[in-house]
């Protein structure tokens, strides 16, 4: 029971290999999502286990049985919102590599050792590596996204990979615990921020944090919209995990580190949501979104302690259905596979007025506009900043907020104000619709109601 969840996805992933190299007499579409459903409540099942594997180096808490049970949930929507056999060559490996993916990311949130770390993020990134080229309409932009994501990610592993040879190096070990209980006395030093920086270097390149944000764009634009999705939402869940747990393990607030996540919160805040502006591919304005959502994410971080920590993981919760709103929306819109532009949402509220007030809620939430969760997670995580004495960031994420709402609000204002040439009205199926109302119900929700959640990521803490 204990590993139930890990051991799930990897029948899930090893399922779809054999469809791969077998006749398919089934249809896959059908296959992923009741295997994928199966998963989710094979995860939620498992929340209460608790065990210590592997010598110690793979722990299983309420912690990380929180974000695999959210990594699942996300895995699941995923898979239910792509349906599209026309966008993505090779299906059986395309569902294959995404359960790989989650797989390698639901052993990282266990992983409390440098090498299970390592191992477990590159089984997540290599089944990335190989899915960003699957998309059908072979052109020169998705090649290049699949050759930047690639180079990009190498490097970051890399740096990575030094960092921590540093980190073996002062604490002789290479469990978290002993690390980061060494680490306060070389913090004063340019050795141990440099250490523990480079080592951070591969999480902040999931969650396309400054100055790691520059594949985000180009891979956004040249994926297809399933593995866009995924590679925007799932991963970030993961680091997210893992920075937090580094961060619970610090035994104070370290100055030093604390002076290097605001500057990496400013710069990313400020430079994504200032290109977001203009912006007219939405894929690519969703990647600068998300650049400047990490930023937005680390001010959590800067208080070290329980509040500010549950306030990130709400914060990612409520970004992971949000981000997945909005993608609906366009793989909707995009029904043969290429790339909607924000002249494209043009007479949405005409053409379906269920799409359109879902990409309303969904860029109402991403702006930080109440009732919906967005603007509550933003309060959580601007209040545990301000609380831990951090007021020149606070300042700094409220006027990028005001920003924000420019290039959110346009989307909602070309949808339901500008006509379109386009008049046929476009048809949702029922699952279609389905999946709009459940987005769109949780996403208030989460606004109105956040209490009950925040409490529980609270005792995961």
């Amino acid at each position: 029971m204990t590993l139930l969840p890990e051991l799930y996805m990897l029948l899930f992933s090893v399922f779809f290999l054999f469809l791969s190299v077998g006749k398919k007499k089934i249809s896959l579409f059908t296959a992923a999502r009741v295997l994928a459903l199966v998963g989710f409540f094979v995860a939620l099942t498992c929340a209460g286990a608790r065990g210590t594997l592997f010598a110690g180096a793979y722990q299983v808490d309420f912690f990380s049985q929180v974000f695999k049970v959210l990594l699942s949930a996300g895995f699941t929507l995923v898979v239910f919102m792509f349906e599209k056999e026309n966008e993505v060559e090779n299906l059986p490996e395309f569902f294959m590599f995404l359960g790989f993916s989650t797989l390698g990311l639901m052993i990282l949130v266990s992983s409390v050792e440098l090498i299970s770390i390592v191992v477990s993020l590159e089984i997540s990134s290599f089944s990335l590596y190989a899915v960003v080229p699957l998309r059908k309409a072979q052109t020169r932009t998705q090649i290049e996204a699949a050759m930047k994501y690639l180079f990009f990610g190498a490097i970051s592993t890399g740096i990575m990979l030094y960092g921590m040879g540093y980190l073996y190096g002062m604490a002789h070990s290479t469990y978290l615990a002993d690390i980061m209980a060494r680490l306060p006395q070389f913090l004063a030093q340019p050795l141990g921020v440099l250490a523990i920086i480079l080592t951070l270097t591969a999480f902040f390149f999931k969650l396309s944090l400054f100055p790691l944000h520059f594949w985000a764009p180009d891979i956004y634009e040249g994926a297809s919209d399933a593995t866009t999705t995924f590679i925007a939402t799932i991963p970030k869940i993961a680091a997210t995990a893992l920075l937090i747990r580094m961060a619970m393990l610090a035994s104070a607030s370290p100055a030093q580190l604390a002076t290097v996540i605001i500057v990496l919160a400013a710069f990313s805040m400020t430079l994504g949501n200032l290109v977001g502006l203009v912006q007219k591919d939405v894929k690519r304005l969703l990647a600068y979104s998300g650049i400047a959502h990490a930023g937005y994410l680390m001010m959590g971080l800067l208080s070290f302690n329980r509040e500010g920590n549950a306030a990130v993981v709400y914060y990612i919760t409520v970004y992971l259905f949000m981000n997945l709103a909005l993608f609906y929306v366009v793989m909707l819109l995009s029904r043969r596979g290429e790339n909607v532009t924000i002249n494209d949402l043009s007479g949405l509220a005409r053409r379906s007025p269920l799409l359109a007030f879902t990409l309303a809620v969904a860029a109402f939430s991403l702006a930080g506009i109440p009732p919906t969760g967005g603007f509550t997670g933003k309060f959580f995580l601007f209040v545990t900043a301000f609380k831990a004495g951090y007021l020149a960031i606070v300042i700094i994420a409220a006027v990028n907020t005001v920003i924000s709402i420019f290039y959110y609000l346009n989307l909602v204002r070309v949808s339901y104000s500008r006509e379109s040439e386009e008049l046929r009205p476009l048809a949702l199926a029922f699952h279609e619709k389905v999946l709009c109302w459940i987005f769109n119900i949780v996403i208030i929700y989460l606004g109105l109601m956040p209490f009950g959640l925040i409490d529980l990521f609270r005792n995961a803490m």
